[in-house]
């Protein structure tokens, strides 16, 4: 015997914030490229009022998010959420490389000298001396109150150590 229990109503104050969600879905879809949005499955209806979207000013373009949200109820909202999330993991994936850059130029600057062997074992074609070099260099830079050229060199070297393996 299994009971179906039945779902209650959603609240009023609950439709209001599914709605402004997707109207949210919305205003993000006309700010992508137009590239970005070609990848995405839209149907024609949505699509062309986010294009149309994109040369309207204040008021009408409240209006149109309006439309859109409207629309978007058709759409499989978390299939178009989830589309959005994979055009955007490259970027992720690149700033957090960014980052990683940047913090190893930092601690080879502080003075990590470990930090070189361990470097050294990841990539083969670390060049050590060149490495130590750069880092005399921007220590040098530093106190000379020059601008920083050889931490900046240090970052591109890494970079292109990091690419080229």
């Amino acid at each position: 015997m299994t009971e179906t229990i039945p779902e209650e109503p959603k609240s009023k104050s609950q439709i209001k914030r599914e709605m402004q969600a997707l109207r949210d879905l919305g205003k993000h879809l006309v700010e992508l490229s137009p590239a970005s949005l070609k990848k995405l499955t839209l149907n024609d209806a949505t699509r062309e009022a986010v294009v149309a979207a994109r040369s309207m000013k204040r008021e009408a373009l409240r209006r149109q998010l309006g439309r859109i949200g409207a629309l978007m109820r058709e759409e499989d909202a978390e299939r178009v959420v989830h589309a959005l999330e994979q055009l955007s993991q490259p970027h992720r994936d690149q700033v957090r490389a960014q980052h990683e850059l940047e913090e190893w130029r930092d601690k080879l600057l502080a003075g990590d000298t470990g930090l070189i062997d361990s470097l050294a074992q990841s990539y083969s074609g670390l060049d050590r001396q060149y490495v130590r070099q750069l880092v005399r260099n921007a220590a040098r830079e530093r106190g000379h109150e020059k601008p920083p050229k050889s931490a900046r060199a240090l970052y591109k070297y890494l970079n292109d150590l990091r690419s080229s393996s």
